[in-house]
């Protein structure tokens, strides 16, 4: 064996003896990184996702969540770490953590629990993945393996064998999945009940993200639709058996931990969030069927009909549901001076330009051209007081971009200032709490409101929000969540 591989080689084996003490379980794990640098590295992480995942403008409920979560951290294997909670301004259905204790909850999930006890749970679970350095035992996973994949590249002469080893790496990773989503569970369980909490809390935050599996299928069925893929909180992984046979083993020895009254909460959760957005936020934007509005921006624009519209933070994406095309728009930085076809030809680069319009209403101007290929795009840049804004729209794969050229353009000259009439379609439904009178049912509630669309699906999503799905209903006295 040649020199080079031998001393690659042993480099390699000198590393995968890189062992530590996990602080949480005390079995011994493989990593390679220190705990400075996995604080470093989740205080460079969480600065990126601070600027790519917007934070919750509500300071009195930030600093509720930031209360809760400190409870149960303080009762965690690594309560000396400062932990920082945040409340994301997403309606996604999500929560994750940073090495270090940076913790993340979007707005989305908060709407769908029904208690402190809850909410408490899914920061738990987020704290037990910290505490296990899941992330960190991740990273020195794929680290290793890429070391590996070079080391027999280099050794065999062969570039393909660093891609397989990725890929066999890749999967080790992720196939670990399982076992640390029910650890996280079990640790979350362990503090949740140190802290005061009921731990049954874990399995009622299960049934919920169950629930909106389950929801999401009804309706597809009742409408007709495709069966949408299971996309839920860590849904990645299907991290919970049939019958969750496995997270009630893991919860509960827990239960031995509690002692006295444990708390649930209901009511002081339901106030804290009492008002919150559901679904789209001013702040980020409406969607309101195939018509998107931006008060903060002042514009709307149509999709066309049977569009599905993706609202992220940095982008905003529109695609029939086949998704064999796309077009997405987002802020571009306007450099003073230049025309919007200046500024196209600016971010196009070296790229060719071909069948270039001007175009002009109401006070915007913009431009559109065709990025000629293969892979051909429509690109736009329209401007509309100091902003700008970028349209890049294309075909998955190699269709053709004339099948969908003409929607391109429709959805590019949409764009337009918001109507006085229009500014309140750019407010969101809110959460709102009713006390439940005798006799009364989720159908009543429904019909009382007022509420505008299909009944059955209200009616639904009202139980879904309430821990009721799919047929339960209230009773008197009870606080319930309601959208208007």
């Amino acid at each position: 064996m040649p020199a080079l591989p031998i001393l690659l080689l042993c480099l390699l084996l000198s590393l995968l003896t890189g062992c530590a003490v996990n602080p949480a379980t005390g079995d011994r794990n493989f990593v390679m990184m220190s705990e400075s640098q996995e604080l470093d590295l989740g205080s460079r992480y969480n600065q990126q996702i601070q600027k790519e995942f917007p934070r919750y403008a509500d300071d009195r409920l930030q600093a509720y969540v930031q209360r809760v979560g400190e409870r149960v951290a303080r009762h965690s294997h690594r309560a000396n770490l400062n932990y920082i909670f945040t409340v994301v301004d997403s309606p996604d259905i999500n929560a994750f953590a940073l090495p270090g204790g940076y913790i993340y909850i979007h707005r989305g999930l908060m709407a769908y629990l029904n208690s402190e006890a809850e909410l408490a749970a899914v920061l738990a679970h987020e704290v037990g993945h910290v505490t296990a350095r899941h992330s960190v035992q991740q990273q020195s996973q794929s680290q290793a393996w890429n070391i590996l994949g070079q080391a027999v590249a280099i050794g065999t002469g062969v570039s393909a064998a660093g891609d397989l080893t990725n890929v066999l790496g890749g999967a080790m990773v992720r196939g670990y999945g399982r076992d640390m989503e029910l650890q996280a569970d079990g640790l979350g369980a362990q503090y949740l009940a140190r802290s005061g909490y009921d731990p049954q809390a874990m399995i009622e935050v299960v049934k919920v993200l169950k629930n909106q599996e389950a929801f999401a299928r009804d309706e597809a069925k009742r409408k007709g639709q495709e069966v949408p893929e299971a996309g839920s909180y860590h849904g990645v992984f299907d991290t919970h058996p049939d019958n969750d046979t496995r997270l009630q083993q893991v919860v509960g020895p827990a239960r031995a931990l509690a002692g006295g009254q444990q708390e649930v909460n209901r009511e002081a959760y339901l106030k804290a969030i009492d008002g919150m957005p559901f679904g789209d936020s001013a702040d980020t934007g409406i969607r309101r069927g195939q018509q998107f509005y931006h008060v903060g921006l002042d514009f709307t624009l149509r999709y066309p009909d049977g569009w599905e519209l993706v609202n992220r933070p940095d982008v905003l994406i529109g695609h029939p549901r086949d998704e064999q095309a796309f077009i997405a728009m987002q802020l571009a930085e306007r450099t003073p001076g230049l025309t919007p076809s200046e500024l196209l030809h600016q971010r196009a680069g070296r790229q060719r330009l071909v069948m270039e319009e001007t175009f002009s209403q109401d006070g915007i101007v913009g431009v559109t051209a065709v990025v000629p290929g293969n892979s051909a795009r429509r690109v736009a840049v329209v401007f509309k007081g100091d902003q700008a804004y970028l349209f890049i729209a294309g075909m998955k794969g190699r269709a053709s971009l004339e099948t969908e050229d003409a929607r391109f353009l429709s959805v590019i000259h949409s764009f337009r200032a918001l109507k006085p009439e229009e500014r309140a379609l750019a407010q969101p439904p809110r959460l709102h709490l009713v006390q439940v009178k005798a006799a009364e049912t989720v159908a009543g509630i429904v019909r009382a409101s007022g509420s505008a669309g299909d009944q059955a699906e209200l009616e639904n999503r009202i139980r879904l929000i309430n821990n009721l799905y799919p047929i339960g209903e209230p009773k008197a006295g009870d606080w319930l969540k309601v959208v208007r």
